[in-house]
């Protein structure tokens, strides 16, 4: 197989990449130069959202071009456009943000869509999303694979979640655990988002597909408790009701990366119907493997994460949880 990765040297398109490498594959890296490129990747450059910028794609077929981007749509549209003719294959990586918020438990794949267009330029993030899979399915009409991912971790994540709460427990000390303890959660390894990605494309699947872990995968106070593991930090979670974290001021998702207390938040990330993805060849490795993988990651950088610089750090302040603590 010959994959064209737009980008492809960061978090998800880099974790694709690998995938492919790993199978044999020839694998042509397109993207700015701002980061390496994978060994043994083709490498070509241009900036998409430059005139011109796409020059280096004038020439060239592929069995199948994969596309993380989340900004403009008018990039995905001219991207696929000029490709639709040789390659057999687009896959997107989308969200299951193309919803209207909020979510009913148990939304598959067929639910209500947020308006989008494929001509849009920087528009918000649900919106972006939306116009670039019709981008995508304007251009490779059923060849355009749709990968709406929840909440992606693993090794590599340049958002900062998982790694503020491995690198908050490994301080060690008491640390605020937003409960409750049992709170479920879907999220999506990237690198098993990357092995159903490609499978999927191999077969000539297309259309959209929700790509986040089955419902009973894990839970908050398991996602926690393995960070104290991996950690062997010795850290004492103390486990909180929403209640007290709320009226504090603390706000789930970006204080408390991850979190989201019981309401309508909760069920619309945390409770999609996976069940296309699933019987199609989707499988989640266990929560430990990821959060023990990320931590290795972790150490290998000094514990110094990269951070997209178009995306919020993430994380409670040492101030704010020690005054929540008591002390």
């Amino acid at each position: 197989m010959r994959l064209l990765i737009l980008g492809g040297t960061e978090f998800v398109g880099r974790a694709l990449t690998d995938e492919a490498l790993a199978r044999g594959w020839e694998v042509t890296v397109f993207h700015r130069g701002r980061h390496p490129a994978p060994p043994g990747a083709t490498v070509l450059r241009g900036d998409r959202t430059a005139e011109g910028g796409l020059a280096a794609l004038d020439r060239g077929e592929w069995d199948l071009v994969a596309d993380t981007w989340s900004g403009a749509p008018s990039a995905v549209r001219d991207t696929a456009r000029l490709l639709a003719g040789r390659a057999a294959g687009y896959a997107y990586v989308s969200s299951r943000s193309v919803h209207p918020h909020p979510c009913p438990a148990g939304l598959a794949e067929d639910g209500p869509l947020v308006d989008g267009s494929p001509d849009a330029g920087d528009v918000p993030y649900p919106e972006a999303k939306r116009g670039g899979e019709l981008a995508a399915c304007d251009a490779f009409g059923e060849r355009a694979l749709l990968v709406r991912a929840g909440l992606i971790l693993g090794p590599g994540e340049n958002i900062g979640r998982l790694p503020w709460w491995l690198l908050r427990v490994a301080r060690g000390g008491r640390v605020l655990a937003p409960g409750p303890y049992a709170s479920p959660i879907q999220y999506i390894d990237a690198r098993d988002l990357a092995a159903w990605t490609l499978d999927a494309a191999a077969r000539g699947l297309g259309g959209p597909y929700n790509l986040v872990s089955p419902p009973g995968h894990t839970t908050m106070g398991e996602l926690l408790d393995t960070c104290v593991r991996v950690t062997r930090s010795g850290a004492e979670l103390c486990w909180t009701d929403s209640e007290p974290i709320l009226a504090a001021g603390i706000a789930p998702w970006t204080d408390l990366p991850i979190w989201l207390p019981p309401g309508e938040d909760h069920t619309t990330l945390f409770t999609a119907d996976v069940t296309k993805a699933l019987t199609t060849g989707l499988r989640c490795r266990p929560v430990r493997e990821t959060v023990a993988d990320t931590w290795t990651w972790l150490e290998s950088l000094g514990g110094v994460p990269p951070q997209r610089p178009d995306r919020p750090a993430v994380g409670l302040a040492p101030e704010t949880e020690a005054k929540l603590l008591g002390g």
